[in-house]
């Protein structure tokens, strides 16, 4: 890929992404290509299951990206989820033979390689490890503590672990598609830093992403990540409760949920009818829109249902001071911001990646459905050297961009376990 050129590709249950970014003078995005595929059944509730079908997916979204862009693609960064995404905290610990030397960065990125080395279930891996708080001498720091000094020096961490062979069942799809994966980043936290800004992540709130075949929930307070979990329901079998009530096909379900679909049944009109095509040389069928409502409400209540014990889990309930932010394609159902609110007792909007886009297709990938990918395109951008601070703008709050510090903390030392399993010949076929 030419410099400074990132892919983000999203393997999602009902469609592969690829997006082609590359970051501008001011640090935000030109969207130069944008490809998408369906999966064609590869991926169930965001885990790869036919190796084949989503090899094909991808060349398809990657061809089509190419073919827009003029560029040839061959390194993506890509998303991972699924419900074998678990989380934990744990503490590091490090006794330093000399107290009186300065701690510096080195020492700090040692410690969190550590934490990927920690025992956990057979068959599962360490992705991410984030620090959530030092303390020295038993004495805790609000801030990295480089330059400061202790014979004691202690870290909590956010850990994020994921089944070792749907990462490389990943890798194997992205390399049998003719790519080399860059690096492999959890959804949810890709698509945090897609929508939210600095503020938010400060502040205290959570991102529901309403994906396919998964709803994924990322809870972040003080700049940090503080819990994350993913829960085995999304759209698609929101799909399929329409497929079983109305008889009718995936597809007809699928578009109607789209075009018609609202969250609350209080948001539609009685007298609308939708006419579906009969099967065969069978008659149309009718469905009242408040019917179609019924349905999703159920449904979608139980998905945010099982977010807000998830949220209650985590401990941060009375700390999220700017409730929830949805984003996926789950949340451009209507009325789902409303329905959040009155299940989660909290304030929730509907997150788009806007603020981070530049020039080119953007139009294209305004949407919520597209922040994985676009959150993919900022983890790489993270990654390249800094712009110079005269060419750095200086947002409004609103707007702020998240591809600085705290998006490049967060991912320090993730490749830690790709490397190390690369080096015992994991990768070998």
């Amino acid at each position: 890929m030419a410099k400074e050129l990132i892919v983000g590709l999203d393997i999602g249950t009902t469609k592969v992404c690829a997006i082609v970014g590359q970051r501008n003078e001011n640090g935000k995005i030109n969207i130069l290509g944008v490809g998408s595929q369906p999966s064609m059944g590869g991926v169930m509730r965001g885990e790869v299951t036919n190796v084949a079908r989503t090899v094909e997916a991808i060349k398809g979204a990657i061809a089509n990206a190419s073919r827009v862009s003029n560029v040839e693609i061959a390194n993506v960064l890509v998303g991972i989820a699924g419900e074998h995404i678990r989380s934990f905290q744990q503490s590091g610990v490090r006794i330093r033979q000399n107290a009186e030397l300065e701690i510096n960065k080195a020492e700090l990125q040692d410690m969190n390689k550590e934490q990927f080395r920690t025992a956990i279930d057979p068959g599962s891996k360490i992705l991410h490890a984030f620090p959530q708080e030092y303390i020295i001498d038993s004495k805790q720091v609000t801030m990295a503590p480089e330059g400061m000094m202790g014979s004691k020096l202690e870290c909590k961490y956010h850990v994020i672990t994921g089944r070792m062979n749907a990462a490389k069942t990943i890798v194997k799809c992205v390399e049998d598609a003719g790519l080399s994966a860059a690096d492999i980043v959890v959804e949810p936290i890709a698509s945090a830093f897609a929508v939210l800004t600095e503020e938010e992540l400060q502040t205290g709130i959570a991102i529901v992403d309403i994906g396919g075949g998964t709803t994924d929930l990322a809870i972040f307070y003080g700049g940090k990540i503080r819990h994350t979990a993913v829960i085995p329901f999304g759209g698609e079998i929101i799909t399929q409760d329409i497929v079983e009530a109305f008889s009718i096909l995936p597809k007809q379900a699928e578009l109607i949920k789209v075009k018609y679909g609202h969250a609350l049944p209080e948001g539609t009109r009685s007298n609308v009818i939708i006419t579906v095509p009969g099967i065969g040389d069978r008659k149309p069928k009718q469905i009242l829109e408040k019917n179609l409502a019924y349905v999703i409400n159920a449904r979608m209540k139980e998905i945010l249902g099982l977010v807000n014990d998830e949220i209650k889990i985590s401990g941060y309930k009375d700390k999220l001071n700017l409730g929830v932010v949805l984003t996926g394609g789950g949340a451009q159902l209507k009325d789902i911001s409303n329905l959040a609110e009155f299940v989660l007792s909290c304030e929730a909007k509907i997150g788009m990646p806007d603020p981070h886009l530049g020039s080119g297709l953007v139009d294209e990938v305004k949407s919520p459905m597209f922040a994985t990918c676009i959150g993919l395109v900022l983890k790489g951008c993270s990654d390249l050297d800094p712009l110079p601070a005269e060419n750095q703008l200086k947002p409004n709050p609103k707007e702020q961009s998240n591809g600085g510090n705290i998006f490049k903390n967060l991912f320090v030392n993730f490749k830690v376990w790709m490397k190390d399993d690369k080096a015992m010949g994991d990768y070998e076929r």
